[in-house]
């Protein structure tokens, strides 16, 4: 099978992963397959790293001369490449796709990974229920709208949540070792961390909070360390100092700890007693999620996006709500409570459909049926 992964996003997000990691398990599994995105950007750059194909098109303009450059290079790929499965990442193009689709007969799918619902317009509802061999929403909310707002049929209509690579990131006691003993950690220290860029959507700044709120509702708390593991982005290295001398955690280093970039990220999860994933919105795809879960890590989350199809309820907390937050973080004490969590998140993983083989099995399903019907 041929297929062409869309992947026109400006920075390797969550889409971007997904497309990109979807790209490397077709062609590890015999499945040419080329990342078509835009010039100069990380995702098609991580796809090269990778060892794929890649192809640069003008996919975001709203030019007409470079409306005319996008529609004879996509011809010209079609032609060159002759795909079997094309698949959307992004909804940019994908009505020129669908037109290039009547003329050339290749299987069209709209893989669906942004927090935003689709409006149920006119255009989208024929795209989506018409023109589209299959909609691929990658969380139970997104499903959900798509077939009770824009009607999809149910044949059209799948939930593929993506995969994590379960040999990479693995519990690893050697490396639990290494890298609490490089951070300065004790035995009696609970290590709680949040993986992620430093927006204000991933809610460090409540997490810094709601853990001063924890640590007012039981003694016991002031054993927990938070770890940022993260960079400078939208916020910086000196807000979360202040955050934290706010709320009467102390200087950075004291009891929050940012890594700055970290060469292996499977190593650092190791370290951690408790996973955050405190997100205010977005988690459409939560890439960092299924890395903590498979590395055995007891995680509590908001329940922003996909979260609900990979978390309970009772070891949940609505966004930006400090003091559930806080609640969860005391309950996360008892070791026992941990130690159960830990066993749900790493058999969901594992035995629940999250593996990287997974995610292509269950993209295989999808797309081998459109190939067959068309052929």
């Amino acid at each position: 099978m041929r297929t062409i992964q869309v992947v026109n996003v400006r920075w390797y997000n969550a889409t971007a992963w997904y497309g990109v990691t979807l790209a490397k398990c077709l062609q590890e599994a015999g499945h040419d397959s080329i990342v078509a995105g835009l010039e100069g950007t990380p995702p098609l750059e991580k796809a090269r790293e990778l060892g794929l194909r890649t192809i640069a098109l003008p996919f975001n303009s709203a030019s007409p001369a470079k409306l005319a450059t996008l529609w004879r290079g996509m011809d010209r790929l079609v032609r060159d490449f002759r795909p079997d499965v094309v698949n959307c990442h992004r909804g940019e193009a994908f009505i020129l796709w669908a037109l290039m689709q009547k003329k050339y007969g290749f299987g069209l799918v709209r893989t669906r990974g942004d927090r935003r619902l689709p409006k149920n317009g006119l255009v989208n509802r024929w795209l989506h229920c018409k023109v589209a061999d299959a909609v691929i929403a990658t969380n139970g909310l997104m499903t959900r709208h798509f077939a009770e707002v824009l009607h999809v049929p149910a044949p059209r209509l799948h939930t593929i949540l993506g995969g994590v690579d379960t040999a990479r990131f693995r519990e690893d006691k050697a490396a639990r070792e290494e890298m609490r003993r490089f951070y300065g950690y004790g035995e009696n220290d609970i290590v709680m961390g949040l993986l992620g860029r430093m927006d204000e959507v991933k809610g460090i700044k409540e997490t810094i909070e709601a853990l001063g709120i924890a640590r007012s509702l039981h003694p016991e708390a002031r054993r927990i360390r938070f770890l940022v593991i993260g960079f400078d982005s939208q916020f910086k290295t000196e807000d979360v100092a202040r955050w934290s001398r706010e709320n009467g955690l102390g200087e950075l280093g004291e009891v929050v700890t940012v890594t700055g970039k970290v060469s292996r990220p499977e190593a650092v999860l190791n370290a951690l007693d408790l996973g955050m994933l405190a997100s205010l919105g977005s988690e459409a795809i939560a890439r960092a999620a299924l890395e903590i879960m498979a590395t055995g890590v007891p995680l509590i989350s908001s329940t922003t996006g996909v979260m609900p199809d990979l978390i309970p309820e009772a070891y949940c907390f609505e966004p930006g709500d400090t003091q559930a937050m806080a609640e969860r973080m005391v309950q996360a004490l008892a070791p026992e409570w941990r130690n159960e969590l830990a066993a749900y998140c790493h058999a969901r993983v594992l035995e629940g459909g999250l593996r990287l083989e997974d995610f292509l099995s269950h993209t295989m399903k999808v797309y081998a049926p459109i190939v067959q019907a068309r052929a």
